[in-house]
């Protein structure tokens, strides 16, 4: 078993609005409802393996206010106290705090010893993806949404630009979050995608869990599937992360976050697309976490506040 939250987004900062000005926001809350989740999981028994935060785990808000340091040191120290492994998938919110390289420094990268990281070589060597085997044929692996993106790069980098001409392409309006017009609306700063060097190394990994017969589940900040998210909120090449998952009969189940309401959608290729309610617009008297109970033909999440209870069959 295995714990799952998602769009922490603390700030201390009193209740504010989305980018919108309509969905409100617990941004002092939502370290209390953390600690609440990470004493439910501890009292869990059996013990979890280990626990996957989803990304977004501090808000923007942090860096103009000049208090992102903290911020995430008060949401590590919470998780500090769970006695099992904490997984973190990066989210834009990490990016507009720190850099990739304070990411890297941080307690956020949390690749294992003896994990095997994603594409190691030339311009890729950032990449934040890996997997890891918690159990005898079972396979995780963390994809990083944000490598092809222009948060938390040097705007002179060759990542950056890249990144940015794509955006300019897809997206000719002023304001680069605006997704108004636009044919693939998801194409906005606040999203990224997967280089070609990522999905290489997914297709391959997923190609060995074929091998090994194993099942495997799949994780990152952005949603993959339109049935499982808002058209907004998805990887910028979501299709072509679809299409790796598609050419394997290993993968089992996507999670993701970021986009706060949730969504649940069983694809043609019997995927179960999971994308978690986030912590951030859930009230005080509620929460938004789970706990993922693995068996060998099925998933069971025992959702907690306003995530569901759900049969994930394989």
């Amino acid at each position: 078993s295995f714990g799952v939250i998602a769009d922490v987004q603390y700030a201390d900062a009193d209740d504010g609005y989305d980018f919108s000005g309509c969905r409100r926001r617990h941004y002092r809350q939502s370290l209390a409802l953390l600690q609440n989740a990470v004493e439910a999981w501890t009292t869990e028994r059996p013990p979890l393996s280990f626990v996957l935060q989803l990304g977004d785990s501090i808000d923007g808000l942090n860096a103009r206010r000049g208090e992102a340091e903290g911020a995430l040191a008060q949401v590590l120290e919470v998780l500090r106290r769970l006695p099992v492994p904490v997984h973190h998938v990066w989210g834009n919110h990490e990016l507009y705090n720190f850099s990739r390289a304070r990411l890297a420094r941080s307690g956020l990268s949390s690749r294992p010893a003896g994990a095997a990281a994603g594409p190691p070589a030339g311009d890729c060597r950032d990449c934040q993806a890996y997997h890891f085997s918690p159990a005898p044929r079972f396979r995780v692996v963390l994809l990083d949404a944000y490598d092809l993106s222009t948060l938390g790069r040097e705007p002179d980098s060759p990542r950056y630009k890249e990144a940015l001409r794509l955006l300019r392409e897809k997206n000719p309006n002023d304001n680069l979050n605006n997704p108004a017009g636009l044919q693939e609306p998801q194409f906005v700063e606040f999203n990224g995608g997967f280089s070609q060097a990522q999905l290489d190394w997914f297709n391959e990994v997923l190609r060995l869990s074929d091998e090994n017969q194993e099942k495997v589940v799949v994780t990152g900040h952005l949603p993959i599937h339109p049935d499982a998210s808002d058209i907004v909120s998805l990887a910028w090449n979501y299709q072509e992360a679809l299409s790796v998952i598609h050419s394997h009969q290993c993968v089992v189940c996507f999670l993701a976050g970021h986009m706060h309401d949730g969504g649940y959608f069983l694809d043609s290729h019997g995927v179960h697309h999971l994308t978690l309610e986030g912590v951030i617009e859930t009230p005080s008297d509620s929460n938004a976490f789970g706990t993922i109970y693995v068996y060998k033909d099925k998933m069971i999440l025992k959702g907690r506040g306003r995530i569901s209870d759900r049969v994930m069959h394989f």
